[in-house]
């Protein structure tokens, strides 16, 4: 790994020995009163907890353990996210409250929750940033020594994470920037590329969470066929590839690649870097986490994450956000060609673990309103500042899906069925959605309602086409940058979209909602609830948080109808529907996202589908402001939002002079030529 920023000095090693001394004698203290000197105790066992895997990183010892040492390491190491443990720890903050108060027990929750990132740094071998951690935590705890009053303890504390979140973030930002863009600056690309596979051993180099998912998946891969995990690497890698030709933007100004690898995936991902290599690009993989893509794994305590979501809020001002866009800004910068031909990411995602709802807790620290403001003006001031580098009009992406053992008893059987679906008939739905689209496109406006519990009642205005003969509103996709195949879709008129979006239940970003509603008026969301908590306050602030991303409103970015009704059954048959991700779910019934269009940050590229028409519903009222105020033109989100078919009641299409044009007719496609897509449903339901 060739490291910009750390190299091991005699005066770090001096200083990790000092801090690693210093914590392992903090139970002798007795300075503070009980339940405070408590908190520093049960943090101090953890980062001891820990050491021994720095130090065996610094000796180079890490890829040399046994299985069981492997095992043994990331038990004891992992043990704090056990549902048990957790609950009754100082890493929860319903916890820490109650044993701290409310003074200073959440800021101190945020304090022990920062400091479990020393996993990832010790098996990185970072000892720089292991002893920066390490040296906060001693700030931290003098700064309660030196204070007898709680309210004077919590103004030392956040000083001190303050202090550290922006002194730092010139290697936080600009490693995470640089490890995007920059093939030799990695450290787990090597261990994918030249590790020994045919155990589970070097999974646990890398600091994440390994489990029966990432055990089992990699299990998996090694009984398939060799062929077989070339397949479907190869369908990844040349989704990839395509997703440049179909948008029209040219692969050979780009380089690098971003792979996004689940743990115990490797075997599929090197096959992957081998062909992206023969395609001359060349590839990064950079640590997600738990919660992020990148190199990921299942979250140990998906409520410990959910608690600790909004931790920033304790530290968040306009001087710490302007303070990080500098360092994003410079880092781009300083680094400006490597930026230009870095192509996007290539997406590995997962599927099948248990459908997480939180449990909302009053401890749980909170923006206020101006701090969601700021949040707002962060994602869109770091979102222009990317794309002034890597630009939106020539970067391209793809994602493919696969289910994990979690999914249950039937998982090779939905394991098979998922790579048939990712390898679906690309010429058979070109021309299947081609049919659909030709009735699309006589239309003024298209007509959604629901059926059953299913109140969505929905009118989408489109695009005027002024030369249909050479023009459409629908792009024909298949399988490129979202695989699979399945689904046709647009960016509407913002002005004359207007009614109701209603789905029984959803699961968005691995978040479940109960009776989520949304009701727009010109395109724009202009009230929403949902049925997940007891009061009308606390399902808000839900959606709010996390589907609006704290906008005050969001608009409808697209409109898409997904024709995978073979997707649809599998979720049917092996009762997942619940479980597979929106880059699946998406395709099997028509949806709405609301955000950005799919075209964000590259509206004014031509798009042509294969007939030949150009896509020209690329823009609405909102991203058109990029032409005079570039802040509002974006909201850095894009969430879709999908109607089960056995939701749908009707779509039909309406031309500008009153005829009604059905599309889908309680859940059935009607439009010649479509007929294929019902005989799956049909067969399923027979």
């Amino acid at each position: 790994m060739s490291n910009t920023f750390y190299k091991e000095t005699d005066d770090i090693i001096e200083r990790y020995e000092l801090a690693c001394e210093r914590i392992s004698t903090i139970k002798e203290d007795k300075d503070l009163p009980d339940n405070l000197q408590s908190f520093f105790n049960q943090v101090a066992d953890f980062i001891l907890t820990v050491v021994p895997v720095m130090n065996k990183a610094i000796a180079g010892e890490l890829a040399n353990r046994s299985l069981e040492e492997c095992q043994q390491d990331a038990d004891s190491i992992f043990a704090i996210y056990s549902a048990e443990r957790y609950s009754n720890s100082f890493l929860c903050p319903t916890y820490s409250v109650e044993h701290l108060g409310q003074e200073l027990g959440g800021i101190l929750s945020h304090v022990f929750y920062k400091l479990t990132s020393i996993i990832r740094v010790a098996f990185a071998g970072r000892l720089d940033l292991f002893t920066i951690y390490m040296e906060l935590f001693l700030q931290v705890y003098g700064e309660c020594q030196m204070e007898s009053e709680d309210k004077y303890r919590r103004e030392g504390v956040e000083s001190a994470v303050y202090s550290f979140q922006h002194d730092y973030c010139q290697i936080f930002i600009s490693e995470s920037t640089i490890s995007m863009i920059d093939p030799e600056y990695d450290f787990y690309t090597d261990i994918i590329v030249n590790a020994d596979l045919s155990d589970d051993r070097y999974m646990y180099r890398y600091g994440t969470y390994i489990g029966p998912n990432e055990r089992g998946i990699a299990a998996h891969l090694r009984s398939l066929p060799h062929e077989d995990v070339v397949a479907m690497a190869r369908t990844y890698v040349e989704g990839y590839i395509k997703g440049f030709e179909v948008t029209g933007k040219d692969i050979s100004k780009k380089e690098t690649v971003e792979v996004h690898a689940p743990v115990g995936f490797e075997l599929m991902t090197r096959e992957a870097i081998r062909l992206f290599n023969e395609a001359g690009l060349a590839v990064t993989v950079r640590y997600g986490g738990t919660t992020g893509r990148n190199l990921f794994s299942t979250v140990p305590n998906k409520q410990c994450e959910y608690d600790h979501k909004n931790d920033k809020a304790y530290i968040w001002d306009k001087g710490l956000a302007d303070r990080m866009l500098e360092v994003l800004k410079n880092t781009y910068e300083k680094h400006k060609d490597l930026a230009a031909v870095f192509g996007g990411p290539a997406v590995i995602e997962t599927f099948g673990e248990v459908p997480f709802e939180p449990a909302n807790f009053e401890a749980n620290s909170k923006y206020t309103e101006k701090q969601d403001e700021l949040n707002v003006y962060f994602a869109s001031q770091s979102g222009q500042i990317t794309n002034q580098y890597v630009k939106g009009e020539e970067r391209s992406f793809t994602i493919i899906a696969y289910p994990i053992p979690e999914i249950g008893k039937d998982f090779n059987e939905i394991f098979n069925e998922t790579v048939a679906v990712n390898t679906m008939d690309y010429e058979l739905y070109k021309n299947i959605q081609q049919h659909i689209i030709d009735v699309l496109d006589q239309g003024d406006r298209v007509h959604v309602t629901g059926r059953g519990d299913n109140h969505t009642d929905i009118t989408v205005k489109l695009h005027h086409l002024d030369d249909p003969a050479k023009q459409t509103n629908f792009e024909n996709c298949v399988a490129d940058v979202n695989i699979p195949v399945g689904e046709v879709f647009t960016s509407p008129e913002l002005e004359g979209t207007n009614g109701v979006l209603h789905v029984t239940q959803v699961y968005l970003g691995e978040l479940g909602y109960r009776n989520l509603e949304m009701k727009f008026e010109d395109g724009k969301i202009v009230s929403y609830t949902c049925s997940n908590f007891d009061t009308e306050e606390e399902n808000k602030k839900y959606i709010f948080d996390n589907v609006l991303f704290k906008h005050e409103t969001l608009p409808i970015g697209e409109f898409a109808i997904g024709t995978n009704t073979r997707a649809f059954v599998m979720g049917q048959k092996y009762g997942i529907a619940d479980k597979l991700p929106i880059l699946i779910a998406e395709k099997t019934g028509p949806h709405f996202a609301v955000g950005d269009t799919c075209y964000s940050h590259a509206e004014d590229v031509a798009m042509y589908n294969p007939d030949g028409k150009e896509c020209i519903a690329r823009d609405n009222s909102c991203s058109l402001l990029r032409k005079t105020d570039f802040s509002k033109a974006y909201f850095n989100c894009h969430t879709d939002i999908t109607i089960p078919y056995y939701e749908l009641g009707d779509i039909t299409v309406i031309t500008a002079d009153g005829q009604e044009l059905p599309v889908i007719k309680q859940g059935r496609f009607v439009v010649p030529g479509t007929e294929v897509l019902n005989e799956v449903l049909d067969a399923y339901r027979g």
